[in-house]
């Protein structure tokens, strides 16, 4: 999401408009699905062996055995069971065919990925469905730790815990069709480019600062109107963060491009973290399994593959 300084909408969507405006994305205090009853939904098992769980669960395998972190050792709603939750439906690329058991999408990758790390089987993860608002409010939760681009804020902090940081939310650029970003691989080849951004956004400082452009970025109140503005060409790209570019090229605009996803920007950037109960007795061992997936590789190989390559947004350097 592009930040601060207004916060922004930011349901993440590959499918139907009409889903997108109840949908909930990480980034967005307001976007939740608030229409979606608050209990969660058991989801029905299904073969998660797919080649993503399988590449991220054996690289975790090297690295399993947090001290003091195993299924006998861990107070999970089931004892031996790791109860995981995400909303319904869930959306590529972090999740694919709206199924969290399949391992594939970002998300469901690393979700199987934390689990491997302590000590839990495929069988031996179950997934519930709840709502992105329910997921982060106060008070006992549904599941032990759930997954739904949940941006990590300290307002959040006062009602859940976080677990470290799975995921740093990247600026991205977004063309359309025949436009001169289009098919660019380097910042360098942004040069001439006329971009278009937020007003007061860290996709606007990130014009500025990564691409430097020649031309002067053209600055709009929102997003919507930057992308009105791409549309009818008056701009030839604008800088959003990755989901919003999901969000953007998947439901509107009809000939949209993401070109890639620009350097970090910046000491502080907006992240995604997995939700616990407040106080839960798993946090630490479930940052610890993520710090050591960061640690290894693991995050930045699942990130390429469901994010840069499978989604289609490399990194322009």
């Amino acid at each position: 999401m592009s930040r601060p300084l207004s916060p922004l909408a930011r349901p993440l969507v590959l499918a139907g408009v009409s889903v997108l405006a109840l949908a909930a994305c990480g980034g967005d205090d307001g976007a939740a699905d608030a229409t979606t009853a608050p209990e969660a939904t058991a989801v029905a098992d299904s073969e998660p062996a797919d080649d993503a769980a399988t590449d991220a669960t054996d690289a975790a395998a090297g690295a399993a055995g947090l001290d003091g972190c195993d299924p006998a050792s861990l107070d999970t709603l089931t004892a031996g069971t790791l109860t995981m939750a995400t909303s319904e439906p869930a959306f590529e690329p972090w999740m694919v065919d709206d199924d969290p058991t399949n391992g594939e999408g970002y998300e469901s990758a690393v979700a199987y990925a934390v689990a491997e790390r302590l000590g839990y089987a495929e069988d031996e993860v179950t997934w519930v469905r709840v709502p992105f608002e329910a997921a982060i409010a106060p008070g006992p939760k549904d599941f032990d730790v759930a997954i739904n681009q949940f941006s990590i804020t300290e307002e959040r902090r006062a009602a859940v815990d976080f677990s470290s940081p799975y995921y740093d939310v990247r600026q991205t650029v977004v063309a359309t069709a025949g436009s001169p970003a289009e098919g660019a691989t380097s910042l360098a080849q942004l040069g001439e480019v006329l971009f278009g951004a937020q007003v007061g956004t860290t996709s606007l400082e990130a014009v500025e600062q990564l691409i430097g452009p020649t031309l002067q970025p053209q600055v709009f109140n929102s997003n919507e109107d930057a992308v009105t503005a791409l549309q009818n060409g008056q701009v030839d790209a604008i800088v959003v963060d990755l989901p919003t570019a999901f969000f953007v090229t998947a439901a509107q605009l009809d000939d949209g491009v993401v070109v890639g996803q620009l350097p970090e920007l910046g000491d502080d950037p907006e992240q995604f973290g997995m939700v616990l109960d407040l106080g839960s007795p798993l946090t630490d061992c479930v940052s610890a399994a993520v710090d050591s997936l960061e640690a290894d590789g693991t995050l930045d190989a699942l990130e390429q593959e469901w994010l840069a390559d499978a989604a289609g947004a490399p990194e322009l350097g």
